[in-house]
């Protein structure tokens, strides 16, 4: 068996376990990553990336079908056809320019990267295949996997998000089993790709994780779009029909082609010999302090691994400052807020506290929203659904959180983020001019309205 010495091992290479073993490089620590797939994990191969890609196929190719039957803007086109094979190609593409180029950053900082499934033997050792690597330090990123429902197993037409992600043709109809963020944002690209769709759920609304008032724009998206919404509805297995249980407690049985299961995602514990650390858990994640460190000395666990939120940006941030802090510099992961976005139509962000969570430990807040029907940008998009809201503290107008809804509105999240990072006020934030004629004139006219003066409403 070979044998390997380095300072930092790290097992995962997605955005979590490939951002540690840059920064790693970076600050001269002698770093090895294992990854038995590809590099870029979910986000780069099967997650983030791709779905944005298709959405935006999905997008190009609704509106150009828009514009063959009935365009207020005054564009006509013949009616559009669609060579889905062609679509897969340009966003592998993408996703091969993204993976390669994580491959040279890597290569470029002096890590080196082990392609094969590691095995963990113990705290500071790890084997793959008939290598034997000793380390130091061991960070664990080895993300998370959808979450199976065992009465509709995966194959045949019966699909996870990222056979959805990888189609070789748009079925006549879909049924999407989960209304999260990861079902929708499939679900109305699948939609606006020609599939009739229908989207099972079995709490009573749409996106459970937000509010109501912030999802009420989706919702009637979604009925324009003529997507079906099964809600309070829960599956009870499939032989050629989806069986479905509605609210009375009767059975439906829903004709499809494919059924797309999106219940959530879950940490990836299994098949690398986590066990033998005996590690504290948290639920199924793995138990972190505010330094990613795990209950035993010099493992860290970063990324979906550790539970939510899990989010690409936030296993990032936690790679960098896990190498950081190998390096001897003094860290903690202690963001005020990390946003969570939903590329759904419209988009939704939300940032920091909600009107509910402030309320819920005890804040006295001013909320105060700006709609995009008076937002001149927002009409020149054809785009006038949704809004901005903020949330300040009643009696020093510190800014505790900002969501928003509309067209677009992913882009915002950086404002909000660093708003709340810096401490800002509803004053500072009302106080500096937005470039007009922007969307974000809206989060300037939202602190403004907290304040008692919007201008434009």
């Amino acid at each position: 068996m070979q044998s390997l010495n380095t300072t930092l091992l790290i097992i995962g290479g997605g955005p979590g376990g490939y951002v540690t073993a840059i920064r790693a490089g970076q600050l001269g620590i002698s770093t090895i990553l294992v990854e038995g797939q590809s590099l870029g994990g979910t986000c780069l191969n099967i997650g983030c990336i791709p779905s944005k890609a298709l959405i935006h196929v999905a997008e190009q190719f609704h509106q150009t079908r828009h514009h063959s039957q009935h365009s207020t803007l005054g564009i006509s086109v013949a009616a559009p056809t669609l060579d889905i094979s062609k679509s897969v190609e340009w966003k592998d593409g993408i996703v091969d320019r993204l993976t390669t180029g994580v491959a040279a950053l890597l290569k470029k900082n002096k890590v080196q990267v082990i392609n094969g499934w590691a095995k963990v033997i113990d705290g500071k050792t790890v084997e793959v295949g008939d290598t034997r690597i000793q380390c130091e330090h061991l960070v664990l990123a080895t993300g998370s996997t959808s979450v199976n429902l065992p009465i509709l197993p995966i194959g045949g037409p019966i699909i996870s998000s990222t056979e959805a992600l990888a189609p070789k043709s748009v079925p006549k109809r879909l049924v999407v089993v989960g209304g999260g963020y990861i079902g929708l944002e499939l679900g109305i690209a699948y939609r606006k790709l020609g599939a009739e769709v229908s989207v099972v759920e079995a709490q009573d609304r749409i996106l459970p994780a937000y509010d109501a008032e912030l999802t009420q724009p989706v919702h009637e998206a979604l009925k324009q779009l003529g997507v079906k919404l099964y809600l309070k509805h829960s599956v009870l297995g499939f032989d050629g029909t989806l069986q479905v249980r509605d609210p009375n407690g009767d059975t439906l049985n829903l004709e499809t082609d494919q059924v797309l299961v999106a219940v959530g995602r879950k940490p990836n514990t299994q098949g690398w010999n986590l066990e033998a650390l005996n590690l504290d858990m948290n639920g199924s994640a793995i138990k972190i302090d505010s330094r990613c460190q795990t209950s035993m000395r010099n493992v860290y666990a970063i990324g979906d691994l550790s539970g939510e939120p899990m989010l690409a940006h936030r296993a990032m941030a936690q790679g960098e400052m896990v190498a950081e802090l190998i390096s001897g510099k003094s860290r903690e992961f202690n963001p005020t807020a990390i946003a969570a976005v939903c590329f759904t139509d419209p988009e939704l962000v939300v940032v920091g506290q909600t009107p509910d969570e402030a309320k819920a430990v005890g804040l006295d807040c001013i909320v105060s929203s700006f709609p995009f029907a008076a937002n001149g940008r927002a009409m020149t998009l054809e785009s006038k659904s949704g809004f901005v809201r903020v949330v300040a503290r009643r009696d020093n107008h510190v800014i505790v959180g900002w969501q928003a809804v509309g067209v677009g509105v992913s882009e915002l999240s950086t404002a909000f983020a660093q708003s709340l990072e810096m401490g800002a006020r509803l004053e500072d934030i009302g106080g500096t001019i937005h470039a007009h004629p922007t969307l974000g004139e809206a989060v300037q006219e939202a602190a403004l309205r907290a304040l008692g003066h919007a201008l434009h409403l």
